[in-house]
């Protein structure tokens, strides 16, 4: 079973930048599709961004523009770059494979993010 482990959150001003990480226990990852997803309080997981083994990306319309997904598949690493933040983008955000696999590999924990002055 791959793990994963999130990490790079944090509290932030609306404007400001952080980047996350997300490392995967097995270099499988390297050949799947990772996604950035994120959970509000009361509200459902939705995506963020994808990008492929090859570097192909996609965003949600929300971040678009702000955000930036990238890999280093020899550290079975994704990133997201999160600049010009807003109180919006206050969430939990955690990686997985895109789309969820049938059995999905296991969540992380996540890591928090949270915009406010």
């Amino acid at each position: 079973q791959v793990r994963l482990e999130e990490s790079g959150g944090g509290l932030v001003q609306p404007g400001g930048s952080l980047r996350l990480s997300c490392t995967a226990s097995e270099s499988i990852f390297r050949i799947y599709v990772m996604g950035w997803y994120r959970q509000a309080p009361g509200k459902e997981r939705e995506l963020v961004a994808a990008i492929s083994s090859g570097g192909s990306t996609n965003y949600a319309n929300s971040v678009k523009g702000r955000f930036t997904i990238s890999r280093d598949n020899a550290l079975n690493t994704v990133y997201l770059q999160m600049n010009s933040l807003k109180p919006e983008d206050t969430a939990v955000y955690y990686c997985n494979t895109y789309p969820l696999q049938r059995t999905p590999w296991a969540w992380g924990q996540g890591t928090q993010v949270t915009v406010s002055s």
